[in-house]
């Protein structure tokens, strides 16, 4: 990997995706996290809660770059979208909270 990916930015991430332990939800933060290894962008991670001390192993393939380049809008489609309000931090976290949720029952959702 290049300069830009290092331990202490794979334990952001980490500590971001993961979020919270399985066992009693206490938060997970950076120095609960710590690298066993890592192969290229393959990297292992030890996770212990700070409260009720459980330990999880993550593995995480973190690339350096990527593009999203794939759309399934027409080029008139996507028109209508174009004075659509920004996506705000509040939109990420509340997209956060409905996937920390959601079941994926698809049916219940939409049906």
């Amino acid at each position: 990997m290049g300069e830009g990916v290092n331990e202490q930015f794979i334990k952001q991430v980490v500590a971001s995706t993961v979020g919270s332990c399985g066992n009693c939800g206490q938060r997970y933060d950076e120095s609960s996290i710590s690298v066993v290894g890592h192969q290229d962008d393959l990297w292992f991670l030890s996770l212990t809660c700070s409260n009720c001390r459980s330990q999880s192993l993550v593995a995480a393939l973190v690339k350096e770059s990527f593009q999203i380049a794939a759309t399934d809008l027409l080029p008139d489609e996507a028109e209508r979208f174009r004075d659509a309000p920004a996506v705000g931090a509040d939109d990420v976290l509340d997209i956060h909270q409905f996937l920390s949720e959601f079941d994926g029952d698809f049916r219940a959702l939409f049906g």
